[in-house]
């Protein structure tokens, strides 16, 4: 049982050092991407929310 966990460990560290880590460059730029995309995207759903909410609201009063 020892013997196959060791065995495990040993090929787990054996892939991981098969990984392709991305730099600390790629990562700031791709975490940019993704808070302006984000902000973007709640930005807009924001202002459909607002303008059919006063839609709704005009219909019912």
């Amino acid at each position: 049982m020892i013997q196959k966990i060791r065995q495990f460990v040993a090929e787990v560290i054996t892939e991981l050092k098969k990984v392709n880590w991305t730099s600390r460059r790629e990562l700031l730029e791709a975490a940019w991407i993704v808070l302006v995309s984000s902000t973007v995207v709640a930005i807009f759903i924001f202002f459909i929310d607002f303008v059919l909410a006063k839609i709704i609201t005009t219909i019912i009063s």
